[in-house]
């Protein structure tokens, strides 16, 4: 079966990391471009982060850069995000998708996206 999901969310304190996984099964993930996506509540969907098909190039929401990474390996057909120094603000669902292109742009259009994973950060 195809499967695209999302893990590695949960609780942590202001000031603490998290590292999300985007895995893929059934088809593999070297000619898609892959985009973090979240939503916080009230909010409408929010592009975090983007990584190429290739991982040559990335692009991140002002809000997150210096402090999260995108990475991607594809022999795992696995796209990570690393988050440091979270705070309230970066309360969220964080959704994972991907698209058949080797560019990254905030106004693609995605192919596929994962269930999401909760990420709360709350003293």
């Amino acid at each position: 079966q195809l499967q695209f999901v999302e893990s590695g969310g949960g609780l942590v304190q202001p000031g603490g990391s998290l590292r999300l996984s985007c895995a893929a099964s059934g088809f593999s993930l070297d000619s898609y471009a892959i985009g973090w996506f979240r939503q916080a509540p009230g909010k409408e969907r929010e592009g975090v982060s983007c990584i190429t098909s290739s991982g040559g190039s990335t692009i991140y929401a002002d809000s997150v850069k210096g402090r999260f990474t995108i990475s991607r390996d594809n022999a795992k057909n696995t796209v990570y995000l690393q988050m440091n120094s979270l705070n309230v603000e970066d309360t969220a669902i964080y959704s994972c998708a991907a698209v058949f292109v080797n560019i990254c742009a905030w106004d693609m259009w995605y192919d596929y996206w994962g269930q999401g994973t909760q990420v709360t950060v709350s003293s």
